[in-house]
């Protein structure tokens, strides 16, 4: 089975565990059973042929009116064309670099006041963890920035009480890490995270953010290399993720992923303004 076709049964199988599937047509509506972040549509697993702008215009339509997110997700390797229909549609597409894990990690060197750690739905810093990525996601690009710890913290004295968990939870069926820094230095605590979800020998790494104010020091990809290295002695055979951009994707081109495809993100043109104010 080639790669693509791996990674193609992995994202119709992710989905399944925590979502209901709505058949139409070429296309799977995935509607979320209970509370948590929202699915997608993509093209039916084995689908042939061509999928039509009025294809995405009926599940459009359904998405609308369950009030879920007209959010559609594919590989444009595998389903050529449906870049053009979801355009035709009236949605914007976003091209993403998809890479794949070549041979083993390359470890990232860090800083001698950062330590990596595997994070738990019991950890203490959960909260803080997971601010990391909320404040991480809201700064465009890898560029360094002034939001740091303080930000961070504010972020995850919002947090209702068990949320923290909840999200661990519902985001992961792997494993994530978190890069802290210890000691009395202006950056402590939490300051990057990344996790990796896996179905059928494949795993995504997903999620990796940095403060801004922690940019620059390798910490996204030393993550990423751990990461990585955790899904392949947990027996993946496949180990793949997507980028921003190309910037993005230097960052993991460094850990010894390399391109093989684009990844595909469609939603209205007002639903993508938002998203790409956001940085892994």
């Amino acid at each position: 089975m080639s790669t693509l076709a791996e990674i193609e049964r992995f994202y119709d199988a992710v989905p399944r565990r925590r979502a209901d599937a709505e058949d139409h047509g070429p296309l799977t509506l995935f509607i979320r059973r209970g509370d948590g972040w929202p699915y997608y549509a993509r093209p039916a697993l084995g689908v042939r042929g061509a999928v039509s702008a009025e294809d995405v215009a009926a599940v459009r339509a359904r998405q609308r009116q369950l009030s879920i997110p007209e959010a559609f997700e594919w590989v444009l390797e595998t389903t050529p064309g449906l870049d053009a229909a979801a355009e035709a549609a009236g949605l914007h597409v976003r091209r993403c670099p998809l890479l794949v894990l070549r041979g083993e990690p390359v470890p990232a060197a860090l800083p001698e006041d950062i330590a990596l750690s595997i994070v738990a739905a019991h950890d203490p810093d959960l909260a803080a963890v997971q601010a990391v990525a909320h404040v991480a996601f809201g700064a465009l690009s890898t560029a360094a920035g002034p939001a740091g710890p303080a930000e961070r913290d504010a972020a995850a004295a919002t947090l209702q009480a068990g949320l923290a968990a909840a999200w661990h939870t519902s985001l992961i069926e792997g494993t994530m890490v978190h890069a802290a820094a210890r000691g009395g230095g202006v950056l402590t605590g939490p300051l990057c995270v990344g996790s990796y979800q896996h179905a059928l020998d494949v795993a995504e790494i997903v999620g990796v953010g940095t403060l801004p104010a922690a940019r620059r020091r390798g910490l996204a990809a030393a993550v990423t290399a751990v990461l990585a290295r955790h899904a392949l002695d947990a027996g993946m055979r496949t180990v793949f993720l997507s980028a921003q951009n190309d910037d993005v994707a230097r960052v993991y081109e460094r850990v010894g992923f390399r391109r093989v495809a684009t990844a595909c993100i469609a939603e209205p043109p007002e639903q993508a303004e938002r998203v790409e104010d956001l940085a892994p």
